[in-house]
């Protein structure tokens, strides 16, 4: 089987070879010079997503309405994410609360010294704190593999494709014509390769998904306790989704809190919960997790430092 890690790079790949494809059509239709549409489509994407990666944990927590807490105000929460954090290698991460009753959970923050963990209402309540525990080594696990750089970098490649493509089909609308490229073949590429794109950044986001389950099961030493996580957010999501936040952050959420038909599951940021409860489950018998002496006093340091 094709690890995540490797899945993501392959589909990396592709990205890339799609973005120099239309880019390079683009440009040469318009401007003459491949390497200039490769300049203009990506120069343009990249600061439209470098501004979004900034500040992204500011624009999550609105959206989303979540409120940073203190430990005194989600003692159970501040405590896992504390004794799991030095797990990780992490400092203890800021801590929020979603005020929805739907049980889920999230990761923001462009990296470790400005990552946040958000749990919503529900999952405070539906689950016991050994499922929690899971739920919460999965989302640090997305801020040690520096999955919110990854998926913006993968942002920035779509985002650049869709923007070439658009420029042909506004130009074509216009009447303006290129020179050097087959105008049924450019317009084609206009209208397929965004879609081709935004399948690609759904499928990394789906590996990194696997990822970030394999990784916060095995640090931790029990994989059993994300599966029951799983198979409990996943039944309470499906009867009553988030209802706070926008589609476009779904991928955040540790299960997807949006619902919809076969269709729909073509464009999911998430791998099916039932394949992800299979290999936690084929990951073999989970052991008892001890946190480290001290760990508590470490992420209250690290909390402290920062106020």
């Amino acid at each position: 089987m094709v690890s995540p890690t490797a899945k993501t790079l392959g589909l990396f790949a592709v990205v890339v070879a799609l973005f120099v494809l239309v880019g390079g059509l683009v440009g040469e239709y318009l401007l003459g010079s491949w390497l200039a549409g490769l300049i203009v489509a990506l120069g343009l994407s990249l600061v439209l997503n470098v501004v979004a990666y900034v500040a992204s944990d500011r624009i999550v927590l609105w959206s989303t309405k979540a409120r940073i807490v203190s430990a005194a105000e989600a003692p159970r929460l501040a405590r896992i994410v504390e004794e799991l954090a030095p797990t990780f290698h992490l400092v203890a991460p800021r801590i929020a609360i979603v005020p929805s009753p739907t049980p889920n959970a999230f990761a923001t923050g462009r990296n470790e010294r400005h990552a946040i963990v958000a749990a919503t209402e529900g999952i405070l309540r539906a689950l016991d704190d050994r499922e929690l525990r899971g739920v919460l080594a999965h989302e640090l696990a997305h801020v040690r593999d520096r999955d919110v750089l990854v998926m913006t970098i993968a942002a920035t490649l779509a985002g650049a494709i869709s923007f070439a493509a658009q420029g042909v089909l506004f130009s074509t609308m216009l009447g303006v014509r290129g020179r050097g490229v087959n105008p049924l073949v450019l317009l084609v590429a206009a209208v397929t390769a965004p879609i081709a794109a935004l399948l690609l950044r759904l499928a990394i986001s789906r590996a990194r998904e696997y990822r970030a389950d394999e990784v916060g099961a095995r640090t931790i030493g029990d994989p059993a306790s994300l599966a029951s996580a799983l198979a409990k957010l996943e039944a309470a999501n499906v009867r009553r989704p988030v209802g706070v936040g926008s589609p476009a952050q779904a991928s955040l959420y540790i299960v997807n809190p949006l619902r919809g038909g076969s269709l729909a599951r073509l464009f999911s940021t998430h791998p099916p919960t039932a394949e992800r409860i299979r290999r936690l489950r084929a990951m073999g018998p989970s052991f008892a997790y001890r946190p480290k002496v001290g760990a508590p006093q470490v992420g209250a340091s690290v909390r402290a430092s920062r106020s």
